[in-house]
């Protein structure tokens, strides 16, 4: 049994930046694929960025490439989402997850949320 809990949210201007963090309470992190989801009022759940078992393989949604960046530490049970350059699009309630992931040759190209997920943390975007 697991426990996410997802800090680091908040308010932010255009173009600024936000860290959120999900401290994972419970056995294993290191054994886990794990993954940060967004959800909009009225729109269906969808993948950020996710990262393999020891951090040497990531995913990003397309869009996201080369704003946001995901870390995790697994000496402290805790995953990262670096958010650059945030847009107001980019407002959402932010989830992290254990994942389940598709590769083909190597990269990962899908990811999934699995079975545990945290309470979620709001980002806003403002113009």
């Amino acid at each position: 049994q697991l426990e996410l809990v997802e800090s680091g949210g908040g308010l932010v201007e255009a173009g600024g930046s936000l860290r959120l963090s999900c401290l994972v309470r419970g056995r294993h992190f290191q054994m886990y694929h794990m993954g940060w989801f967004r959800q909009d009022p009225g729109k269906e759940l969808e993948a950020v960025s996710c990262i393999s078992l020891s951090g040497d393989k990531t995913y990003y949604r397309d869009s996201l490439k080369g704003r946001f960046t995901i870390s995790r530490d697994n000496t402290k049970n805790t995953l990262y989402l670096q958010m650059d350059n945030l847009k107001t699009e980019d407002t959402a309630m932010y989830y992290c997850a254990t994942v389940r992931t598709q590769e083909t040759l190597g990269v990962i190209d899908r990811c999934e949320a699995a079975t545990y997920r945290g309470q979620g943390t709001q980002v806003t975007v403002s113009s």
